[in-house]
C-alpha cells in the first residue's frame, strides 16, 4: 500500500542505524477470533511480535502461537490491559527493542499503518528517532458505526487528560501506539487496567516526553461481531478515580493530601 509512509524495510534500517529496534506488543484477552490475523499482519513487518495473553480462556493463546515468529507471554490470571502492556514492554526491552508498537487484538487496527506512527519519531532533519509517545488517532470507520461508548469515552477522557496536566489529544483511548520502551517503564503509573492508557499520557507529559498524534483508520464490525471488554459504567468509574488521583497530585504540594504526592 502506497500511503506516503516509509516502507518497513526503510524503517528497520533507520531504527537499526540509530540503535533503536522496534517490536510489536499485542495484549489479548479472549480474542481468539482475531488475534491470529492481527499477529500475522504485525509479523509481516519483519519486526519481533510479542503477544501477551492476559488470562484468556477462549483459545487466544493457541491462536497467537500458531503464527510463525510470534513470542507468547502469558498471565495465568487476568490482570488488566495496562498490566499486559507493561509485561509486553518489559519483554520487548529484554529483546533489545527501543520502541514498542501496541495494537489491540480485536482487529480494529491495521498493523501496517504503524509505519506512519513510527515515521513520527523522526522530527524534521533528525538523524535518530526521538523518545516520543505516538498515538494512532482513529479517523473514520469501516463496517458499522462507532459505538456510543467509544464516542462518549473519547470526549470524557480527552478533557480530563488535559485537565490533569497531560497533552491535548483527540483520541486518548486509542490502543494503537508507539511507546519509547525504557522511558515508559520508568514512569510512575499505577493503573493496570484500561485506565492505564490515559494515565500514561499524563505521566509522559509530566516527564517531558513528547506526545504526538497521527491519524489512522479504524474498522468496527457489525453489531454483535466485535468483542469488547470495555464496560462503560465500570470503566468510566475507574477512569474517574484515576483522574481524581492525577488532579490531586497535580494541584496539591508533593506529599500532601495523598501521602506520597503521586
Amino acid at each position: 500500500m502506497d500511503d506516503g509512509a516509509p516502507s518497513w524495510q526503510d524503517l528497520r534500517a533507520r531504527c537499526e542505524g540509530g540503535g533503536a529496534a522496534f517490536a510489536f506488543v499485542i495484549p489479548v484477552f479472549n480474542h481468539a477470533r482475531n488475534v491470529g490475523q492481527v499477529a500475522a499482519a504485525a509479523a509481516a513487518s519483519g519486526a519481533a511480535v510479542i503477544v501477551v495473553d492476559d488470562g484468556s480462556t477462549d483459545g487466544s493463546a493457541a491462536a497467537a502461537s500458531a503464527v510463525a515468529g510470534v513470542r507468547l507471554v502469558r498471565h495465568e490470571a487476568n490482570r488488566g490491559k495496562g498490566a499486559a502492556i507493561l509485561t509486553g514492554l518489559a519483554a520487548a526491552q529484554a529483546s533489545g527493542a527501543r520502541f514498542a508498537i501496541t495494537v489491540d487484538a480485536d482487529g480494529q487496527h491495521r498493523p501496517d499503518e504503524a509505519r506512519r506512527l513510527l515515521a513520527a519519531l523522526w522530527p524534521s532533519g533528525a538523524a535518530k528517532p526521538e523518545a516520543a509517545l505516538v498515538l494512532g488517532a482513529r479517523r473514520g470507520m469501516q463496517g458499522g458505526a462507532v459505538p456510543w461508548s467509544s464516542r462518549m469515552g473519547r470526549g470524557f477522557s480527552g478533557f480530563w487528560v488535559w485537565a490533569s496536566g497531560g497533552p491535548r489529544v483527540s483520541d486518548s483511548q486509542s490502543g494503537f501506539r508507539v511507546y519509547p520502551v525504557a522511558e515508559t517503564l520508568a514512569l510512575p503509573t499505577r493503573a493496570r487496567r484500561f485506565e492505564f492508557e490515559v494515565e500514561v499520557l499524563v505521566r509522559a507529559r509530566r516527564a517531558g516526553l513528547p506526545v504526538r498524534e497521527v491519524p489512522v483508520s479504524v474498522a468496527y464490525d457489525p453489531p454483535g461481531g466485535r468483542v469488547s471488554h470495555f464496560r462503560p459504567w465500570r470503566d468510566f468509574g475507574r477512569n474517574s478515580a484515576t483522574f481524581t488521583r492525577l488532579l490531586f497530585s497535580r494541584f496539591l504540594p508533593r506529599g500532601k493530601g495523598t501521602g506520597h504526592g503521586a
